[in-house]
């Protein structure tokens, strides 16, 4: 199975074997020949967490199209099922990929609550070797900080800071934000760079805090800056006065 997902089998297909624009058609799916069976990772649209593993055959896939509720096949109770329908903790499909064997798919979905069986987040918690933090740059780890995030709210273990915090309300977090803002503008002032680096992670943290109690994901933030890029002449706040 490759990570490349260049082919999309889209919801908004008028039926399961008419594809739209730029879908693929479910006949171009490879099911296992013996079984009958593909295999499905399952996505957080939001964070990009992965959430699970699976398998679906065809009328599963084609009940995911065509109600957007993630749907798949078990190979011990051989039935389909539907993730969500007994706990609750239900998975709101966005799309479904094909990689580019079209052996398995991919999909992405809004998720609530768990998606493990074990009350975790995600049924990928545990490491094999230590996590490694990326070299250089931001890239991926406001994502992975916001799936911490979303985890935490889905689970409310207890002692988590994550908990603590939501348990004040919409209105405690925001009032955080307000204070670290604070020491961002004290830290640049006094152009100490180890502070600063500080009060910034701090700040980061609470704002994708304050974004997962309200329902904005980094790809929502990330599509009104990639519309903003290249473009000049965005006016800025109004002056005072």
């Amino acid at each position: 199975m490759t990570t490349r997902t260049s082919d999309t089998l889209s919801p908004n297909t008028p039926s399961p074997n008419t594809p739209g624009p730029g879908a693929l058609n479910l006949d171009a799916l490879n099911f296992d020949p013996q079984t009958g069976l593909i295999p499905v990772v399952t996505q957080d649209a939001r964070s990009g967490a992965v959430l699970m593993q699976a398998y679906a055959d065809r009328a599963a896939v084609e009940r995911t199209l065509d109600t957007r509720e993630a749907t798949y096949y078990s190979r011990s109770r051989r039935e389909q099922w539907v993730k969500g329908a007994t706990s609750g903790h239900t998975q709101q499909v966005v799309d479904v990929q094909a990689d580019c064997d079209a052996d398995s798919l991919l999909y992405r979905v809004v998720q609530t609550g768990p998606a493990c069986h074990t009350g975790a987040y995600s049924c990928y918690h545990q490491p094999l070797m230590p996590a490694q933090a990326p070299q250089a740059g931001l890239d991926g780890t406001l994502e992975r900080v916001f799936a911490t995030i979303t985890e935490r709210l889905a689970t409310l273990p207890e002692n988590s800071y994550v908990a603590r915090l939501h348990a004040g309300g919409l209105d405690r977090v925001l009032k955080k934000i307000s204070e670290e803002s604070g020491e961002v503008l004290l830290a640049a002032k006094n152009h100490d760079r180890a502070e600063l680096a500080t009060e910034v992670a701090d700040l980061l943290f609470h704002t994708l805090f304050a974004m997962a109690e309200v329902g904005v994901s980094p790809a929502d933030v990330a599509a009104v800056l990639h519309e903003r890029e290249g473009k000049t002449g965005l006016k800025g706040p109004k002056e005072a006065g």
